[in-house]
């Protein structure tokens, strides 16, 4: 399988895709007005306790409080929730109200919730995580090879520190001792700031800040998988360099600039991220699948569409689920779905055909870097799976709700329709001799340009003069054209 990172970053915005075998498998988008606040560690008041909900919620300083289950502040000596019994335990025996805690966001707030926090606290490395309150030793679950399992078990049993924890990630695989301990000795580090600064600190605040796009992005993805990081400027390509310096490998050999407009073209990235948005996914074989979002949890219908097949129905059906499963796999992972996800195949007759797209479906999702787990089928025939949730969704993060239909329907935000707006009018200047080029958009967007003054940088970029013009058009139409005068 070939691997490519492309790394759009600048002022307000830093894009991250990720290609395998020339496919968007993966997107992450960090703007400076979005702050990401997954793995911040925040000193705590506890504001109330609920009894009747076995939970807490707590003041870190954001808009709204933190949520806290009982489950997360239970010790606990294993990940697999051993000795985390609630059954026979009060939250109110645990926490008081104005109680000071060190806590650690695991899900983003959302405009009507806060966010979801926990008192097991996790610091990633590039090879280890450290458990600060977990006595415990885990073994990434990609690394199948049993000999490899032992030989990692070994070195972090004879490496954690006394009372804590260590999971070891699929990327330390033929990683020596040496590597271990160098990457446990910096989370040591972090460790020793994050409480010092914890005691010293009185009320809600901020302890620490986890890594941004870009340095979490170089830590987690960048394996001997990947064949080329393609960056979009100097500034960018620094920034990489200095994030790889400790790494063994010649990864920094595979560091490249590229214009990003000709980057997007090649791999019709623009395409693939519009595509993304959209309910229904079509396979090669002219199949499609349609995708539901709700609140609960996620549903996927495979259907054989334009599909017959050669042969025989059951043969047909067992061939369009197994080819929907790689698209599945790829739009999970594309849109970011966590939580509960339901897949409705097509109805297959032979218990073996069943297992068979399981086997297919728990092999692709080997790809996918978040934990999942594969529940089996429903007495519905449904398929029932579940999947971390990490950060925000792709459609939370590029649209916006219509205020013309209160969100039944979707529109892209501001920010990605001039994403495109930015790429047509490079496209134009390059092809028109006209001085000026003409831009037509709905209001807000229009609106949305000149607050941030991309006119006036998409201008300096392009050496032509901007026309802009509000115009009567759906909420995803733009007009780019030479302007003659």
């Amino acid at each position: 399988m070939e691997k490519e990172i492309i790394i759009r970053a600048e002022s307000d915005e830093t894009m991250v895709a990720v290609i395998e075998d020339h496919r968007l498998v993966e997107l992450y988008i960090d703007r400076a007005d979005e702050e990401r606040l997954t793995g911040n560690i925040y000193k705590g008041v506890v504001e109330n306790v609920l009894p009747g909900m076995q939970a807490a919620f707590v003041d870190i300083g954001l808009n709204k409080n933190s949520f806290l289950y009982i489950r997360e502040v239970l010790p606990k000596t294993a990940m697999d929730g051993e000795n985390n019994d609630v059954s026979n335990v009060e939250i109110s025996d645990l926490l008081k109200k104005n109680q000071e805690i060190l806590i650690q966001i695991v899900k983003e707030p959302t405009p009507s919730k806060g966010a979801r926090v926990t008192t097991h606290l996790t610091l990633a490395g590039r090879y280890l995580v450290l458990m600060p309150t977990v006595s415990y030793i885990g073994i990434s679950r990609r690394i199948e090879d049993e000999e490899e399992r032992r030989r990692l078990t070994a070195m972090a049993e004879k490496i954690c520190p006394e009372n804590m924890g260590l999971i070891v990630r699929t990327v330390a695989q033929g990683a020596g001792e040496e590597e271990l301990q160098a990457d446990l000795k910096w989370l040591k580090s972090v460790w020793s700031k994050i409480v010092n600064k914890s005691v010293h600190s009185k009320g809600s605040k901020l302890i620490y800040k986890d890594l941004n796009l870009l340095s979490s992005i170089m830590r987690d993805q960048v394996t001997d998988e990947v064949s080329r990081i393609i960056v979009n400027s100097q500034e960018t390509y620094d920034s990489v360099m200095d994030s790889l310096q400790f790494f063994p490998g010649d990864y920094k050999k595979r560091v490249v600039i590229r214009d990003m407009m000709e980057v997007f073209e090649e791999y019709d990235l623009l395409e693939e991220i519009k595509k993304a948005g959209k309910r229904k996914a079509w396979l090669k074989n002219g199949g499609h699948i349609i995708i539901d979002n709700t609140e609960a949890l996620t549903a996927i219908d495979v259907n054989t569409g334009k599909y017959v097949g050669t042969t025989n129905l059951e043969d047909t059906v067992v061939n369009a689920n197994l080819e929907a499963v790689e698209e599945i796999v790829r739009q999970i992972r594309l849109r970011n779905i966590g939580g509960i996800i339901i897949i409705d195949f097509i109805d297959m007759e032979k218990p073996e055909d069943r297992e068979k797209v399981i086997a297919a479906l728990a092999n692709e999702l080997k790809k996918d870097r978040v934990k999942t787990n594969i529940l089996g089928l429903t007495q519905l025939g449904l398929l029932e799976m579940t999947r971390k949730k990490t950060g925000h969704g792709l459609n939370q993060m590029m649209d916006n709700e219509c205020e013309y239909c209160d969100g039944r329907g979707r529109v892209f935000n501001p920010s990605m329709i001039c994403l495109q707006i930015r790429h047509e009018v490079n496209k134009q200047a390059k092809q028109t001799e006209a001085a000026a080029i003409r831009v037509e958009a709905a209001p807000v967007v229009i609106d949305y340009i000149h607050h941030n003054k991309l006119d006036v940088k998409w201008e300096n970029e392009t050496g032509k003069t901007l026309v802009l013009r509000e115009a009567k058009v759906g909420g995803n139409d733009v007009v780019v054209r030479p302007e003659f005068s």
